[in-house]
């Protein structure tokens, strides 16, 4: 019996937790599938030097590692105060300095980032500060100076965050910072890159254009975490290629009451239209601190994995907490216990019927297969990793075997649930000696035993994108080799 592989996949973030030597190859043997560059931090040398760390740890363990670029965005951020942080009293006034020399702050008063900030708020308007800890109400607007009263007893310290509750600020998702960035992710060869605050599909479809006039083919990843958002959420995920439920900010604006519908909501439009979703944010928060999560943290990952996310994604527990490996191993536990207790039953009957793809069409019959006639494994030849995608969508006790000569397109299926990415190259074979050798090198590597059966997909002519177009189920022989292929 071939051990239980997990489904869901987990993204971890990189900072200096993860540098000493050891820490990378002890964070991918514990299930690390991809890691995320935050270039909110540090500069693009420090960067390219974790990623070169990322691919040669990835070959020393022989695994297959995505790397995700993730832009800072136009975060919009209060300047520095003169003693490093304030204590603000309830009722008292705070004013917000919208000038580009605004002096060290103060418990008066303290300079903002984004300098158009008056133009975008409105007496009577609650502004956030530190994910919602510092809660303003604007009072008036005087120039460039925003008349402020304290809402909560609360310390203020440098370069904290601002939102304003309910969303609506103006700026736009691509900084020129971020548009140079897009430029350095490409010459890091990165597979993924995230969008912070994206507003609309035009922010999706700019950072696109950017990123294949650079020269990259990374996969768009829209961050949701704007109030405008989720009003513009299907064109979103239309001009996506992977989703991000971010919601640190997107809680703050939204309110925490709203988060959990909308997580759900996020998770079911991007699964509706076949895009890869994560799930982010404080998931295991208090493994920063501690070795082992609170039950409320087991919890919150188990309902991801239940609710269909395909990756959940730590942040600060390993790019800084003191416990980076355990974090992912728990991580790894969770996603197995869910996956286990809660195995989805497909309804086939809610599946689209007006497929215009025959890739598509292959994907639901080889899962309708699977389903209905039990089979241990999913082969699947793919070259851009779009059969095993839409595989993915499918929720089947069937692990997906995609089987390409491409690496970057194995590591950008590394964040599709249920996929698992293995090199192989298939020029001059044709379809039947494709299966043969696919379900041979499984056999091999212990995946698959004599007597099991297997579904296969490949189009007709090998080495051709988006081409899938037949199926066949196939038995393993007594011999290892696939048997119902006829002779070659």
């Amino acid at each position: 019996m071939t051990e239980y592989q997990r489904r869901t996949r987990i993204l971890a973030t990189l900072g200096p937790a993860t540098d000493p030597p050891g820490v990378l190859d002890a964070l991918l043997r514990a299930g690390v599938d991809a890691v995320r560059l935050n270039f909110s931090h540090g500069d693009p040398a420090s960067q390219k030097a974790r990623a070169q760390a990322v691919r040669e740890a990835a070959r020393r363990v022989g695994v297959e590692v995505g790397i995700l670029a993730d832009l800072p965005g136009p975060k919009i951020r209060i300047e520095r105060f003169a003693e490093g942080k304030v204590q603000l009293r309830t009722g008292e006034r705070f004013d917000l300095v919208a000038r580009a020399d605004a002096p060290p702050g103060n418990e008066r008063e303290v300079g903002v980032s984004y300098l158009d900030l008056p133009k975008d708020v409105r007496p009577g308007d609650v502004l956030l500060l530190d994910d919602g800890v510092v809660q303003l109400k604007v009072e008036s607007i005087e120039g460039e100076r925003i008349v402020t009263s304290v809402l909560n007893d609360s310390v203020l310290s440098d370069r904290k965050g601002l939102n304003r509750l309910g969303g609506g600020l103006s700026l736009g998702a691509l900084t020129d910072h971020d548009r140079s960035l897009i430029a350095v992710a490409a010459e890091m060869d990165v597979d993924f890159i995230a969008v912070s605050f994206c507003r609309n599909a035009a922010d999706m479809n700019e950072a696109r254009q950017l990123a294949r006039a650079a020269g990259s083919d990374a996969a768009l990843v829209s961050k949701i975490e704007r109030a405008e958002a989720i009003e513009n959420l299907t064109e979103i995920v239309d001009a996506s290629d992977v989703v991000m439920v971010a919601r640190g900010d997107l809680g703050v604006e939204i309110g925490d009451a709203e988060l959990p519908g909308l997580q759900k909501k996020i998770i079911r439009e991007a699964v509706a239209q076949n895009k890869v979703v994560i799930t982010a944010t404080q998931m295991l928060q208090s493994m920063v601190d501690s070795p082992i999560p609170t039950r409320a943290e087991v919890l919150d990952v188990a309902n991801a994995v239940i609710d269909g996310t395909d990756v959940v994604m730590l942040s600060a527990e390993s790019a800084a907490g003191n416990y980076p490996v355990r974090a992912i191993e728990a991580m790894a536990r969770i996603c197995v216990g869910a996956e286990k207790q809660f195995e989805a039953d497909t309804d086939f009957e809610a599946a689209p019927r007006d497929l215009e793809r025959a890739d598509q069409a292959i994907a639901m019959a080889a899962m309708f297969l699977a389903e209905h006639i039990g089979v241990r494994a999913i082969v699947a030849m793919t070259e851009s990793g779009g059969t095993a995608r839409y595989l993915s969508r499918f929720r089947a006790s069937a692990p997906i075997y995609a089987f390409s000569r491409h690496a970057g397109a194995r590591r950008r299926m590394a964040l599709m649930r249920g996929v698992f990415p293995i090199d192989y190259d298939s020029r001059g074979q044709t379809p039947r000696e494709a299966a043969r050798g696919s379900v041979g090198t499984l056999v091999q590597s212990g995946l698959l035993s004599s007597g099991e059966r297997v579904v296969f997909t490949s189009g007709e002519h090998m080495e051709t994108h988006g081409a899938t177009n037949t199926l066949r189920l196939l038995k393993v022989g007594s011999d290892g080799r696939a048997e119902g292929l006829g002779e070659l």
